[in-house]
């Protein structure tokens, strides 16, 4: 499971591990899949749809940005998305009628986009108009091609609802393929194993999958992998570069890449609508509500034609925040073998990543690529201090109050013989990604020496009721 750092972090983080409920229930009983919910089903809900209406009514600056790009007819990257969205809460049809010929045309080939323009348009459609896009629907879901990527997956699901009620047996046919076939029989066995699956582009995706499967069949798909989607809110966030993008638009928060490119403003823009999608998911989740906090800053709000229709859906400064100062300084998830550490929630911290196999250096607005194996010096980040490969066999060190030590590159899944000035033999295991923890005395010097010893023993993954925590608030 997941380490979070107390340094950093006066929030009791024990809570974190009790916002997800037994896997049992749902899987324990047999379970329907037939929908009988009215248009629109997908996403805009009563209570959405209330909620959006009065931020119109309210004219909020959400509403407002929105409000000018549609207006003004400004040329949306997905136009079906967009005007169906619009003429939803607006009530404007010449939107929900451009919407429908968007999707009968030859351009309306993006199966997401047209299972939401069904779903949210269908008072618009003709009888004969909701037959020929219904074939579409049916069409993009009986021939899917190869793609077995998490955004085919959600776009699939998202027909297969728009459907119900329309062609019923393609419709219970796909959500049993999705939930049955390639979730719980691919995707979530492999999160149990600590196979990180699911990319961080594809988050937005995961989550609208999500909220697609619950609202309309009630089952939470978070509960065949529980350890996974504990960890990921927090994951998610830690996972930032410290320093903000300046775009035309307005600011954006890079979250790390591998290979450390060129900050990518469109993939940012996904980052944060998945964030977005995350809280209503489960708002009474303390870290949803410390992620909240984090994105209900307005200087992030999403104004471009991408971005813009996605903040409007997704946001709602209603829900309780807390500051995201609260959370760790020190992330380490033993599960999926990555580790991230701050100085501090300031633009200006240096910042450690090691995930994907990759080892990256944030400072002074800058990314540098390291090598876990040779990096040869160890570097302290004021809240833990890391040291390398080879280098690290045989060490002295002093720590500072509250840090913590972590040593990188070494072989994945091994049992050390831990070696500490004045204390016992102890052994430790590395985990998936060749990391080992230490726990070290604080303020004298402390000679430590590693040993490789044999291969650690599988240590069985634990279910959501499993997890707890100690006395001080730790993970147990």
């Amino acid at each position: 499971m997941p380490h979070w750092s107390r340094v950093g972090c006066v929030f009791p983080l024990f809570i974190l591990l009790c916002t997800l409920v037994s896997p049992a229930a749902a899987q324990s009983q047999e379970e329907s899949l037939r929908i009988y919910s009215e248009h629109p089903r997908l996403f805009l809900g009563q209570h959405r749809l209330k909620l959006l209406q009065k931020e119109k009514e309210r004219r909020s600056l959400r509403w407002q940005q929105f409000e000018l790009l549609m207006a003004g007819h400004a040329p949306m990257p997905e136009p079906g998305f967009a005007n169906a969205l619009y003429y939803r809460v607006a009530g404007d049809q010449p939107s929900g009628k451009a919407a429908v010929t968007w999707a009968l045309g030859a351009g309306g080939t993006d199966l997401r986009q047209l299972a939401l323009v069904f779903d949210w348009c269908q008072e618009l459609l003709s009888p004969a108009q909701s037959r020929a896009l219904a074939a579409k629907l049916a069409k993009g879901i009986e021939h899917p091609g190869p793609d077995k990527s998490m955004t085919s997956l959600r776009s699939r699901t998202l027909a297969a609802v728009a459907l119900a009620d329309h062609q019923q047996e393609v419709s219970e046919r796909e959500l049993e393929r999705v939930i049955q076939g390639r979730w719980r029989g691919e995707i979530a066995p492999e999160l149990q194993r600590g196979h990180d699956v699911i990319p961080h582009d594809d988050y937005y995706a995961l989550y609208e999958l999500l909220h697609a499967v619950r609202d309309n069949v009630n089952i939470d798909l978070r509960e065949s992998a529980p350890a996974y989607f504990k960890a990921l809110p927090i994951y998610d966030l830690v996972s930032y570069y410290p320093a903000t993008y300046p775009a035309p638009e307005g600011e954006y928060r890079i979250p790390a890449s591998k290979g450390a490119g060129e900050p990518d403003v469109r993939r940012a823009t996904m980052s944060r609508a998945a964030e977005l999608a995350m809280v209503p998911y489960d708002t009474n989740a303390p870290s949803s509500q410390i992620l909240q906090g984090w994105l209900m800053h307005d200087n992030f709000q999403l104004r471009s034609t991408l971005g813009a229709p996605y903040e409007f859906l997704w946001a709602n400064p209603y829900h309780p925040g807390l500051s995201y100062y609260l959370a760790p300084l020190v992330f380490h998830d033993e599960d999926f073998g990555r580790l991230f550490i701050r100085s501090s929630w300031d633009e200006s911290a240096r910042w450690l990543g090691y995930f994907n196999g990759e080892l990256q250096l944030f400072e002074n607005g800058n990314v540098t690529l390291l090598n876990a194996q040779l990096a040869a010096e160890p570097m302290s980040l004021d809240t833990a201090v890391v040291f390398f490969g080879k280098n690290a066999q045989k060490f002295q060190t002093i720590l500072n109050e509250d840090e913590e030590v972590f040593v990188l590159g070494l072989k994945p899944r091994r049992t050390y013989q831990i070696e500490v000035d004045d204390e016992e033999l102890t052994e430790g295991d590395s985990d998936a990604g060749g990391i080992l923890e230490l726990k070290l005395p604080h303020k004298v010097q402390t000679g430590v020496r590693l040993r490789d010893v044999r291969p650690a023993t599988t240590k069985p993954r634990r279910s959501a009721a499993d997890d707890g925590a100690d006395g001080a608030g730790n993970p147990r």
